[in-house]
């Protein structure tokens, strides 16, 4: 068992995702004492006193707001997501939200609820009623969606093929995403010109600083009559006071989000979500086993996929010694690491070096084995935050 990586589980993660980590190299459990990698859904791990022995940390999702992802960096513990693992379920739900607000199906369900069975008049109640309830049909409309990642590229073909008109905007659109949007997608050049011009407006944009009440008073300010606007991307990124105002003063026609509050609950134009935007058994498999397999590849080889806080760095073993590094983006810390090598008469056969911001991480394959002597030499030049000797 000692030459097993133990790897901690706080919450209920689909068996799609630990399949993927061999039992033979593997002990995953919720009560490891000295974890080398933790797969987590949404517990809180901010005030957790994490081992010193991790060395990585897997969120089965997108958002990692849920990790101290800064106080991972200082470690040098990389923490991956799972992006786009959940976007096809949260592509159907903002689908159903802009269903439910056209044809006020919430009113209309709560009216039927409402009625007495046993209500001889109840099929004339219900023809009387049911004028209360006319919606309009999502063809010809337009649809607005802020941030085209894989999700917003993903809304914006299905509403493309429900006929309705698309309008993007995203000012740090990658190019992967970019090859992906639908052509038919006209650019917008702000939020407000989102606001302006749609009917509908979808929010799928991380939450970041410069995310946080990106919709706000005088955003909506300029938001069309009677628009809908819908939120399945985190509570944050909108000021719900803001947004209460705006229908209050009837500038927004309804509010569509996964994430109830105290705030929006009780409102009649409202409808609030419980969290379900990937709560599907296919999103959780999916970014269970994206995560699963990103975590493995790192304990294993060293290599970084869709991690959080890490440059993306992989490389083809060419050798069955490897060096991983990571470091505070600095000038000389390859010279340094290569110096520490060479003393020990260590030849490269491949090096890669990637930073990120205030990180740098470097892969690092040589021809023979590695003593201890020098791995430790390496964790002593100032600005290394973490050394793994990863031999095959």
């Amino acid at each position: 068992m000692a030459d097993k990586y133990g790897i901690l589980v706080l919450n209920q993660i689909s068996q799609a995702g630990l399949k993927r980590l061999p039992q033979e190299r593997y002990s995953v459990a919720k009560d490891i004492a000295a974890p080398d990698a933790i797969l987590v859904r949404s517990a809180d791990m901010h005030k957790m006193d994490i081992p010193l022995s991790v060395k990585a940390i897997g969120r089965a999702g997108a958002g990692t707001n849920n990790i101290p992802v800064k106080a991972m960096s200082a470690r040098g513990v990389p923490v991956f997501n799972a992006p786009g693992g959940n976007a096809n379920a949260v592509k159907e739900l903002v689908l159903a939200g802009m269903l439910m607000a056209a044809r006020n199906l919430t009113g209309a369900m709560r009216f039927v609820a409402a009625l007495d069975p046993a209500d001889p008049d109840m099929e004339k109640k219900v023809e009387e009623g049911k004028k209360g309830f006319a919606g309009y049909e999502l063809a010809g409309h337009t649809l607005g969606i802020i941030g085209l990642g894989k999700i917003g590229c993903l809304v914006a073909d299905v509403a493309i093929r429900l006929g309705m008109d698309v309008m993007g905007y995203d000012p740090e659109i990658t190019v992967d995403a970019a090859w992906s949007l639908p052509a038919q997608v006209r650019k917008a050049g702000s939020v407000a010109e989102v606001m302006k011009h749609a009917d509908f407006i979808s929010l799928h944009v991380p939450l970041v600083d410069a995310t946080r009440k990106m919709v706000n008073g005088p955003v909506l300010k300029h938001v069309r009559h009677g628009a809908v606007l819908l939120n399945f991307s985190r509570e944050g990124v909108v000021d719900e006071e803001a947004v209460l105002a705006a229908l209050e003063e009837k500038r927004l026609g309804s509010y569509v989000c996964d994430f109830p509050s105290a705030r929006v609950n009780s409102h009649p134009r409202v409808v609030a979500l419980p969290h379900l935007g990937a709560s599907t058994r296919e999103a959780e498999d999916n970014c269970a086993a994206m995560v699963a397999e990103q975590v493995r590849d790192y304990l294993e080889n060293g290599n970084v996929q869709n991690a959080v806080n890490f440059p993306n760095t992989a490389m083809p073993r060419e050798s069955g010694f490897r060096i991983a590094v990571a470091n505070a983006n600095v000038p000389n810390m390859v010279g340094q690491i290569s110096t520490a090598m060479a003393k020990a008469n260590l030849n490269i056969s491949n090096m890669m070096n990637k930073s990120r911001g205030d990180v740098a991480y470097t892969l690092v394959d040589v021809d023979s084995a590695v003593p201890q002597a020098v791995i430790d030499s390496i964790a002593t030049i100032e600005g290394v935050l973490a050394v793994r000797y990863l031999p095959a």
